[in-house]
């Protein structure tokens, strides 16, 4: 039983509708690569909070000013 953990910022409000296009496109991608059913294959998305996400040893905020400066 396959299991996909997606986690992104909680930002920009992803939709209901944009989650159920993530579900369903991880699950089609591991059957056409590895045959998996659908059927048992299990995907969570975790929405997690700006401030507890961090790139190259920085708060994500802090690296995207680093990013554009």
């Amino acid at each position: 039983m396959p299991y996909v953990n997606i986690k992104i910022t909680r930002e920009g409000g992803v939709t209901p509708a944009q989650k159920a296009e993530l579900i369903k496109g991880a699950s089609d991608l591991l059957a056409k690569v590895l045959n998996k059913s659908p059927a048992t294959t299990v995907v969570v998305i975790d929405e997690v909070e700006l401030e507890n996400w961090g790139i190259g040893g920085l708060p994500v905020e802090a690296y995207r000013r680093q990013a554009k400066g």
